[in-house]
């Protein structure tokens, strides 16, 4: 594990929310605090992998939903074993991703699939949207697994541990509604009051994040069109082998090599009908789950601008009541360390996101060049082969050589 992360830990036993208070008794100052953040990681000192598998459906009277199997393999010495498996159901994962967000506003977390049927499918339960949404669960838990402050987390063990029903007892022990209503109401009025000194690094990430979420949603579009007319190719396609097949019937001079190129339609057919299956279950998602990053850090960014924006406020009515000033000296102190806090937990998440990012990116289009080689050039041989024969037979015919 990394020594940071222990240190971390041993460090903070609460945690930062949008409106929650600030530990008082923790020794901060911004030194300590980026010392306390290190996200270098090291392939090897990987203790925790997660599978998510075997989707079962389930109705009641009220309704259907979908759970999935979670299973955990750790070295771990917090846990009380070295595997686990439990049952989870969206509501579930969305739940640790609310927890995780809630102990650590600005830090990055994975996106979760959305909740509800994505466009072009239209039934939620059948099994292309069920295993899209469980390939986008599995790659949550593990980008969480892998993170260097969100898998200590208590909430993510208990995901991982907990039977079902001391997980929903843990549940109900999370922030009431009015509390939930408070920190919304604070967040909406720190947004409208918004921040005056925004530090320049943070309106840089904002530009940052702008520009990729137009680059990726328009990228995320342009390939879903694509695949799109490449499966109305593919079924046109399918319509021609056939086609030749039927007119070899009552051609007999051409019947051989009508089959033939029949023949290589069928098996073009086979070659794109998988092509199209690869842009879709390795291109398509990682976009798309990169669209959803984009929301995920605007959010992120939102958040920190929130904490600076009550520490603004804060600031101010020091300056301008004079009524309980050592009451509010001690809030604005809070509020100063939180923002350092924030400050720097962003800084740091900010250059391991970029890093895992164009790791995913590159690794994406790395795998679709290859895919695509590959499949130009089965077809390719799959019609040289079909001139080969020809050849063969106008020369043993004594007939015009196609070269």
């Amino acid at each position: 594990m990394f020594t940071a992360l222990l240190t971390f830990k041993k460090n903070v036993d609460t945690t930062l929310t949008d409106g929650s208070s600030f530990n008082a008794s923790m020794q901060t100052s911004p030194a300590s605090m980026i010392n306390q953040y290190k996200f270098e990681e090291d392939a090897d000192t990987k203790d925790i992998f997660v599978t998510v598998d075997n989707p079962e459906s389930h109705v009641t009277a009220i309704e259907t939903y979908i759970t999935y199997r979670v299973m955990t393999k750790t070295t771990r010495s917090e846990f009380d074993s070295s595997e686990f498996e439990v049952r989870r159901r969206y509501q579930d994962f969305l739940w640790l991703k609310g927890r995780l967000e809630e102990a650590h506003p600005t830090l990055i977390a994975h996106p979760l699939p959305e909740k509800f049927v994505v466009k072009g499918m239209v039934e939620r339960f059948n099994e292309d949207f069920i295993e899209t949404r469980r390939r986008a669960l599995h790659r949550f838990l593990n980008k969480i697994a892998e993170h260097p402050i969100f898998s200590s987390s208590e909430d993510f063990k208990i995901f991982l541990t907990a039977a079902s029903g001391e997980l929903t007892s843990h549940k109900k022990q999370g922030p009431g509604f009015l509390s939930r209503m408070g920190d919304t109401v604070k967040a909406v009025a720190a947004a409208v009051r918004g921040v005056r000194n925004r530090p320049q690094e943070f309106t840089e990430m904002q530009e940052y994040v702008e520009a990729f979420s137009q680059k990726i949603s328009s990228l995320d579009k342009v390939t879903q069109r694509i695949v799109r007319e490449q499966k109305e190719y593919l079924e046109e396609l399918k319509e021609c082998g056939p086609t030749y097949a039927l007119w070899s019937q009552s051609e007999e001079e051409l019947a051989e090599p009508l089959k033939n190129v029949a023949g290589c339609v069928d098996r073009c057919c086979k070659e794109t009908e998988e092509q199209v299956k690869n842009l879709s279950d390795h291109l398509i998602p990682v976009l798309h789950e990169y669209v959803l990053c984009a929301d995920t850090l605007k959010a992120v960014l939102r958040r920190r601008d929130n904490i600076q924006a009550d520490f603004e406020a804060k600031t101010e009515a020091l300056a301008t009541k004079k009524a309980d000033r050592d009451t509010m000296r001690n809030d604005l102190d809070k509020a100063e360390d939180r923002l350092e806090w924030a400050n720097n937990a962003l800084k740091s998440d900010w250059t391991r996101w970029q890093k895992v990012m164009r790791t995913d990116l590159r690794s994406a289009f790395v795998d679709t060049a290859e895919r695509n080689v590959s499949y130009y050039e089965k077809c390719l041989a799959v019609w040289e082969s079909f001139l080969h024969s020809q050849r063969t037979d106008a020369e043993g015919n004594g007939k015009v050589d196609f070269s």
